[in-house]
């Protein structure tokens, strides 16, 4: 069995499937599965997948029900004991970032690190926290390009909740980490690229994301962890920006 499972959706996006592809079979460390589930895309992506010459590589092209359908199928074929899914786009940030992470036996649940955010001429650098609190939750997530997700998480809390179709992974670390209490590590190390193109990541998507976010925290929370979190999240808004960061964390 594999030690680690990676898992890259794709839908009409060849350049940035590509860039994906390339960071990880020019990884160092070697044990792994890759797993790919195109939604049957017409861009040409098709003609980079089958160009791919690697045993250990799977890869699905057919149309699906959407962002956490695709990622469902890449669980239900994943064997590595650790997940981590890079949609096309993302990549790995050096080639020796694996060989990095998996130099020392993990004996967590979550392991998840930093990444850098890219825009469309410049990025920064995106510090995930130590403590993976409800108030973490509350304003922000964590991140998918930097999380290597024991399977057994999935396969004890069940897949993502296809219902959420755009904040479906948010539930799931919500679920995991804040009321199943999974154990997690912050390992201070630049796990991936994280592509700002996304569907996450466009504006228009805004309202839809905070009003399913709602949803989720009205399923975890009570009233009065929620009138608690409001009230904060207001205040810490109009702070200056030094003593913000300093609340938020």
């Amino acid at each position: 069995m594999p030690k680690l499972s990676i898992i890259t959706i794709n839908l009409n996006n060849k350049a940035g499937l590509e860039k994906t592809i390339n960071s990880v079979l020019g990884q160092s460390y070697k044990d792994y599965q890759f797993i790919i589930i195109d939604g049957g895309s017409s861009d040409g992506s098709k003609a980079v997948l089958e160009h791919i010459d690697n045993k250990n590589t799977i890869v699905i092209s057919e149309k699906d029900n959407g962002i956490y359908d695709a990622m469902n199928k890449g669980i239900n074929l994943a064997k590595g004991e650790y997940l981590l899914f890079l949609n096309s786009g993302d990549s790995l940030n050096v080639p020796t970032t694996l060989s990095e992470v998996f130099s020392k036996e993990i004996e967590t649940d979550i392991l998840y690190g930093n990444m850098w955010i890219e825009y469309m001429e410049k990025r920064e650098l995106g510090e995930m926290p130590e403590n993976l609190t409800p108030w973490h939750f509350y304003i922000d997530t964590l991140w998918h390009p930097v999380s290597f997700i024991k399977k057994k998480l999935f396969e004890n809390l069940g897949p993502y909740n296809e219902n959420y179709s755009i904040v479906a992974d948010y539930d799931f670390f919500f679920n995991a980490i804040v009321v199943n209490k999974a154990r997690y590590k912050h390992l201070n190390i630049i796990i991936s690229s994280f592509n700002t193109n996304g569907i996450s990541s466009d504006k228009k998507n805004i309202d839809r994301i905070n009003a399913q976010r709602r949803e989720i925290q009205r399923k975890y929370l009570n009233k009065r962890q929620l009138a608690f979190f409001y009230l904060r999240k207001k205040i810490t808004i109009s702070l200056p920006i030094k003593i913000r960061n300093i609340i938020g964390k």
